[in-house]
């Protein structure tokens, strides 16, 4: 929906938006072969649009994504996923906790075609080398938590466009936490039902007590995490089309699904969720 976005233009709102929509002028291209695009506007801003759409096209050949995500703000970031997909990973990080000393025990980067996972100790030094080749990173929850924790945690700046599902869906009424918004657009998580946030620090501590199940099973749930949330993304931003009421082409969901490269042991989940119930009593 990017080329077909009017609004990153200062001076020009959604609901100008929509009357230029009306006339059938449905792209930056149309804009510029239609007269009628610049008779709508006053003089100072449609020689301002006439500027902006140039950069437009200029910025979007050399993806320069920082441009759009400037322009369009938090909430109309999700139109430029499209135009720049390939350019875009999906991230969840667990960690031990949320205090001083907590660190990163396992996280995936997921890029719509190969999934990569990280461990403490293992591999986790090279989450930040990865992450410099995408421009946009999708999270959810992320701008409270996963960034702002890796960032402090490595000591660096992440300075990718990035989009938090969690306002993206709460703008279109679906509130809670991922797992909730997940099952809302009927998402099964299968044998990882049940399993959340806790239970991670439960599964990272059962596979420093020396049970190699415990960390597979908790690469899995981070996995199952980071994969689901392209297809929240691509919920959102069809339903986002949708409500504009216009021809605007919607994505579709990949017809083959992803094999999560981890086994889940059903009695390693027994003996978390076992022991959260025994902590909380």
């Amino acid at each position: 929906m990017l080329l077909q976005t009017f609004c990153h233009i200062p001076g020009i709102g959604e609901k100008k938006e929509r009357k230029i929509w009306e006339l059938g002028i449905l792209s930056w291209q149309d804009a510029l072969q239609d007269p009628s695009f610049f008779q709508l506007l006053p003089p100072p801003l449609s020689h301002r649009a006439y500027a902006y759409l140039l950069r437009s096209f200029e910025k979007y050949e050399k993806e320069e994504v920082a441009f759009f995500d400037h322009l369009l703000g938090n909430f109309n970031r999700w139109r430029i996923f499209p135009q720049f997909r390939h350019l875009t990973a999906f991230l969840d990080i667990e960690t031990t906790g949320m205090g001083p000393d907590a660190y990163i025990t396992v996280a995936t980067l997921y890029d719509g075609k190969k999934v990569k996972t990280y461990v403490f100790g293992i591999n986790l030094e090279e989450l930040v080398q990865d992450l410099r080749h995408y421009k946009i990173l999708i999270t959810f929850n992320g701008k409270s938590f996963d960034i702002p924790f890796i960032e402090r945690f490595f000591g660096i700046e992440l300075c990718q466009v990035h989009i938090d599902l969690r306002f993206v869906l709460k703008s279109l009424g679906l509130r809670g936490g991922l797992k909730i918004c997940e099952r809302a657009i009927g998402i099964d998580r299968g044998p990882l039902r049940g399993i959340g946030g806790f239970e991670a620090v439960l599964l990272w501590q059962k596979y420093l007590d020396g049970c190699p199940e415990a960390l597979e099973t908790l690469l899995a749930y981070n996995v199952a995490d980071t994969v689901n949330l392209e297809k929240l993304m691509i919920f959102a931003y069809n339903q986002k089309v949708n409500l504009h009421a216009l021809p605007f082409p919607l994505l579709s969901e990949k017809p083959q699904r992803l094999t999560i490269p981890y086994r889940v042991y059903p009695e390693v989940v027994r003996e978390v969720t076992y022991e959260k119930l025994r902590l909380y009593r």
